[in-house]
């Protein structure tokens, strides 16, 4: 499935929602342009999924799978 720059994450309450990349902040590679930005998206779209925004969470996973797969631009992770 990828590595950690690819797991979006949800925690989902009774009363509230949380949503984030798994991989956390990685402070060690802060600064040097290198960080894969998917999780992060792709929590954005779970997100989405919560509040009832589908068609605008199904373009996002759309554009970032015409990225990774059909333009080949990856993150060396």
């Amino acid at each position: 499935m990828g590595g950690l720059g690819l797991a979006p994450s949800a925690n989902v309450g009774k009363d509230a929602a949380m949503f984030e990349a798994v991989h956390g902040s990685a402070p060690d590679i802060a600064g040097k342009g290198v960080a894969n930005p998917t999780a992060l998206m792709l929590a954005a779209c779970l997100m989405l999924d919560h509040i009832g925004l589908m068609e605008p969470a199904k373009r996002i996973r759309a554009a970032i799978s015409r990225t990774i797969v059909n333009d080949k631009i990856r993150t060396r992770d």
